[in-house]
Formats: structure tokens, C-alpha cells, sequence
């Protein structure tokens, strides 16, 4: 008789850090009731890349996001905070980190 063993199930992986800022972004600039366009304008970025930026697709540096932000009317550290308490808010319960781990000398 052979006993089948199932395989564990693995965690889903944590989202990356440039998804939540992006998923931020989105859930601002259409709570605004604004275009990827019109935002784009305002902070100087393109408007393909902005909706690059929206789906997580892109890492944008510091400066573009706090263009982003101030186009949104947001400090950086509103967009920090509400991406956080994104990231928060999609792994409650979850025990540690699946994703890489890094350790510094």
C-alpha cells in the first residue's frame, strides 16, 4: 500500500513594494476622479509610464515619486504610510517574510 504524502502548500508571495505604492496611487488618482493623463501632466512623467508606475510594472526613483505625489496633492509620506498600511493590510496573520531575505555584514 502506498501513502501519498500531499505537497505543502506554498505561502503566496508578498507583494512587492513598488505594487502597493502603485495600487496607492491608482486608488488615489481615481478617488480624485482624475485621468492617468492629467496627473501624468502634472508631475512630468509620461502617461504610459505613470500607468506602468499604477500596475507595479515599473520601480519609479524618489523624485518621481514625490512628483506623483504632489500631482495627487499627497505628501511622500502620506503615499508611504497608505502603502504600508496597504502592505499591512494584505498579510495579516502572516507569520514572516517569503520572499528573499537579505543580511547585511
Amino acid at each position: 500500500m502506498t501513502t501519498v504524502v500531499p505537497f505543502p502548500r506554498r505561502p503566496d508571495p508578498e507583494p512587492l513594494w513598488r505594487e502597493a505604492v502603485g495600487a496607492q496611487l491608482r486608488t488615489e488618482r481615481r478617488r480624485r476622479g482624475e485621468r492617468i493623463a492629467d496627473v501624468a501632466t502634472r508631475a512630468g512623467v509620461s502617461p504610459q509610464y505613470l500607468s506602468e508606475i499604477e500596475r507595479g510594472r515599473k520601480d519609479p526613483s524618489s523624485e518621481v515619486l514625490a512628483a506623483l505625489a504632489g500631482a495627487l496633492g499627497l505628501r511622500v509620506l502620506d503615499l508611504t504610510q497608505r502603502s504600508a498600511t496597504r502592505l499591512c493590510v494584505l498579510h495579516v496573520g502572516v507569520g514572516r517574510p517569503t520572499g528573499p531575505v537579505a543580511l547585511a555584514a
